[in-house]
C-alpha cells in the first residue's frame, strides 16, 4: 500500500496543518477563558463519518504523541477511528479511561460518569482527562446557568442532549477544583468550553 493510498483511505487531515491547527488552538483557548459561549471552527477535514468537523478539528490540532486518547464504545467500534486518529495524530489509544489525557464521546446521551476519567493530583491537576463530547445542538437543549471565571454574571447553555444528571455531575465536578474534569461539547462546526472551574445550576421555572 502506497503513502498516497493510504492517505486517500484515511483523509488527509488539515490541508495546511500549521496554520490551521494553530487557528483551531486559539479557539479552544478562547472557548475555555469563555465558558458557555459558542466557537466556529471553519477549518476543513476529512474524518471518519461518525466524528464531527470540529471534533476532528480538536484531535489534529491538539492530540500527539505524548496525549493518550480513550475511545467510547460507538467511537471504537467506527471503521477507520483508531487508524485515523493514529495516522493523523500520533497519539497513541489506551483501553485506560483513567489514563487519557483525552477522550472521545461520540453522543452526549451516553456521556460516562466523570469518576471514569483522571481527575489530576494536587501535586499536578493538569494531568487530568478533557472530554470532547458530542451533542446535537448547542442552542436547543435544555436550558441551563453558567457562572464563574470567564463569565460576567451568568449566561444560559442549551446543549443537548445530555444526561438528565448532567447538572449534579458538574457540581459535583467544581466541588474536586483544582482537581476535576474539562468538557469541550462539539455540535457539527462548532464548539463551546466547560472547563471544571465554573459553576453550573439547572434553569429555574
Amino acid at each position: 500500500m502506497t503513502l498516497a493510498t493510504l492517505q486517500s483511505g484515511l483523509g488527509t487531515g488539515f490541508a495546511n496543518p500549521v496554520q490551521s491547527s494553530q487557528v483551531v488552538f486559539r479557539s479552544v483557548m478562547d472557548a475555555m477563558a469563555r465558558p458557555g459561549t459558542v466557537h466556529t471552527i471553519a477549518e476543513p477535514v476529512k474524518a471518519p463519518s461518525l466524528m464531527m468537523p470540529a471534533t476532528a478539528a480538536v484531535a489534529l490540532a491538539l492530540f500527539d504523541h505524548d496525549t493518550s486518547v480513550w475511545l467510547d464504545q460507538d467511537f471504537a467500534h467506527e471503521t477507520d477511528m483508531a487508524s485515523w486518529l493514529r495516522f493523523q495524530t500520533g497519539a497513541p489509544l489506551t483501553a485506560e479511561a483513567s489514563q487519557a489525557a483525552f477522550a472521545l464521546i461520540a453522543k452526549g446521551s451516553a456521556l460516562p460518569d466523570f469518576e471514569t476519567f483522571a481527575p489530576g493530583t494536587p501535586e499536578y491537576p493538569d494531568r487530568s482527562t478533557t472530554l470532547v463530547v458530542q451533542v446535537e445542538t448547542l442552542t436547543a437543549g435544555e436550558e441551563i446557568m453558567l457562572s464563574g471565571p470567564g463569565i460576567q454574571g451568568t449566561s444560559s447553555l442549551r446543549a443537548g442532549p445530555l444526561p438528565q444528571d448532567f447538572v449534579a455531575r458538574m457540581q459535583a465536578n467544581r466541588a474536586l477544583f483544582p482537581l476535576g474534569v474539562d468538557l469541550l461539547l462539539v455540535s457539527g462546526n462548532d464548539l463551546v468550553a466547560l472547563p471544571r472551574s465554573i459553576h453550573v445550576a439547572a434553569k429555574e421555572a
